[in-house]
């Protein structure tokens, strides 16, 4: 079978196995997992030990950070700190715009941060603005992913756009392409936040059906804020101060500081301060909380784990195929200027998953084809950083740990999730990149 047709027909087995066989995520991308295996040719012996592969690596990027991260939202939930969150959130936006305030946090935090590790982080904030304003679950969840992402795959220092710059000889113009970045990923964030607004009308999750609880109908005992910010808001103060630390010119230079910083900003590092920093919204220190709130906690990010995980195992499944190559390979034989880097990324995100392997790869790729397509000028290289990060949005679905990670931690199925998430990231990256092609018409 080509390997096009064993891409299409493994994601079409995980659309329907999860909605027409109602057989749960995990072992529908397993299955599709050895699927793809077999019918792309892999050698038997090898796709067991691929899919562990898979499962483990996801697991050492990712895994911990979910366990932290959920039961630090368990614990904001459990103190009533997601209700002060949302209410400072909402004194600065006003009630009527919450999902456009979800959109902006997610674009400031996604520069230095993870969209996967910023999405656990925030989704507490999400789900206690739902219960404050009663905007739809839909919405706000879209919002943030959306807001997240735009930032992920244009701007630097987020490791993939810092890669393909340097990937085509922008090492010392890195401040050149944060600015197209930061303009490219508000065209990104809006595109998200409208798409965000008109889903929220039209599709429902179980947590838009939960009753408000009734503690929040009354007059509550609430946290102050600088203890309902500070498990959010310090870890990602030290991702991101990680990020400066370890810029390509180490601006704080490599003494006590920049140690310092490299260990705490790392993000399972990060969450574990925000977890410690959370123990001051216990009520008291007891078997409740210590234990009770905590186990709560683990269990909820048990099957969060489980997909995430069976999601990287299929990811490198397809990557053992090589589709993302053959296919970018094949396209790169045309003359599409600035459309080349686009469509090219686009393959290689669809295909693998990752956007951060898809700007690597396809920076790599284009760097001594940018003279033929007319992008070796200083402009045109940046543009092509641009692109290239439009391509590596274009789209997020069942092979991507962040739509594991967005439909898990919103309550949404499988079907749910595409139809919500995987088509705003394709309308993100298409937007994107038609700007991007207007700044061509100028700057080029």
């Amino acid at each position: 079978m080509g390997l096009i047709a064993v891409l299409l027909f493994s994601v079409l087995f995980i659309i329907l196995g999860t909605t027409k066989l109602k057989m749960h995520p995990f072992l529908v991308l397993l299955l599709a997992s050895y699927l793809a295996g077999a019918l792309a040719g892999l050698p038997a012996g090898d796709i067991a030990a691929s899919i562990s592969t898979g499962f483990g690596n996801i697991m050492a990027y990712i895994g911990i950070v979910i366990i932290l991260g959920t039961i630090i939202g368990t614990i904001l939930e459990k103190s009533n700190a997601a209700i002060k969150l949302a209410d400072l959130v909402l004194k600065l936006v006003g009630k009527r715009y919450p999902a456009l305030a979800m959109s902006i946090i997610g674009y400031l935090v996604s520069i230095p941060v993870f969209c996967d590790s910023a999405y656990i982080i925030l989704s507490s904030l999400k789900k206690s603005i739902r219960q404050k304003t009663g905007k739809p679950s839909v919405a706000l969840s879209i919002a943030l992913a959306t807001g997240l992402y735009a930032a992920h795959t244009f701007v630097p220092p987020t490791p993939g756009p810092i890669a393909a710059a340097g990937n085509l000889g922008l090492e010392d113009q890195l401040g050149l392409v944060i600015l197209f970045g930061l303009g490219v990923a508000l065209v990104a964030m809006f595109t998200g936040y409208f798409w965000a607004s008109f889903t929220g009308k039209h599709y429902t999750v179980a947590e838009d059906t939960e009753e408000i609880p009734a503690a929040t109908q009354e007059k509550l005992q609430l946290p102050s804020g600088v203890k309902a910010l500070s498990p959010i808001v310090v870890p990602i103060f030290l991702i991101a101060f990680r990020s400066v630390a370890t810029y390509p010119s180490l601006p704080l230079g490599q003494g006590v500081l920049y140690e310092i910083l490299n260990f705490a900003g790392q993000p399972v590092n990060a969450l574990l301060i925000g977890l410690f920093l959370s123990f001051l919204l216990f009520p008291k220190f007891d078997r409740e909380t210590l234990t009770g709130w905590i186990g709560e906690g683990i269990v909820a990010a048990a099957p969060i784990l489980l997909i995430t995980g069976a999601g990287g195992a299929f990811g490198t499944i397809l990557k053992e195929t090589h589709i993302g190559e053959t296919l970018g390979n094949l396209l790169a034989g045309y003359q599409l200027g600035i459309f080349l880097p686009f469509l090219i990324a686009a393959v290689f995100k669809t295909a693998q998953g990752s956007s951060t392997v898809a700007l690597v790869a396809t920076s790599a790729l284009i760097a001594p084809l940018l003279g033929s397509i007319g992008l070796d000028s200083l402009y045109g290289k940046v543009l092509a950083v641009m692109a290239t990060g439009a391509g590596a949005m274009t789209i997020s679905h069942a092979n991507d740990s962040f739509f594991w990670v967005v439909t898990q931690f919103s309550g949404m199925d499988v079907k749910t999730g595409y139809r919500t998430h995987t088509t705003a990231t394709l309308l993100q990256g298409v937007v994107s990149m038609a700007f991007i092609y207007l700044l061509s018409l100028i700057f080029i």
